[in-house]
């Protein structure tokens, strides 16, 4: 798809990017345009999904997710039953704010945000344990943020 996008495409998504709120008007006035054909462009990268959503991002600290946990597991069953499984299981879970299914020592990597460390044990606890087809959890909690980003370099 990025090889239908031409200049004026890309420097609309890296705008967006930066402020999702940006009127059509405003985005318009950056590249010396009407508003119609702006509109326009932007329409059809969300129609084509190179725009899949808009999101308010907010501060973790803010909203009392005090703490960060990367989680690491390996499972014990490889099928693809127990892997969709594992998948749709974890989407139930609102702690966990990302899910990779990934290559190398474990299976998944999970990103975690939540209040305490005694929030992470009860979720550890009443969750993760109950799974029998875990077969291993390594957990890395955060200790700063040095860098965080959503935007994609286009």
């Amino acid at each position: 798809m990025i090889e239908e996008l031409d200049k004026i495409d890309r420097q609309i998504l890296q705008v967006l990017q930066e402020d999702a709120k940006i009127t059509n008007t405003a985005l318009a006035a950056k590249f010396k345009l009407t508003a119609t054909p702006v509109y326009e462009r932007v329409k059809k990268m969300e129609d084509t999904g190179v725009i899949s959503k808009y999101v308010a991002l907010l501060d973790p600290k803010m909203v009392d997710r005090n703490l960060t946990i990367f989680i690491s597991i390996s499972l014990k069953n490889h099928a693809r039953s127990y892997l969709t499984k594992f998948k749709e299981t974890v989407d139930c879970y609102d702690e966990i704010t990302e899910c990779y299914h990934i290559a190398g020592n474990f299976d998944f990597l999970l990103k975690a945000q939540l209040k305490d460390m005694e929030a992470y044990q009860q979720f550890i606890l009443s969750k993760l344990s109950v799974d029998e087809n875990i077969h291993q959890v390594q957990s890395s909690f955060v200790l700063s943020k040095n860098k965080y980003s959503t935007a994609l370099m286009i």
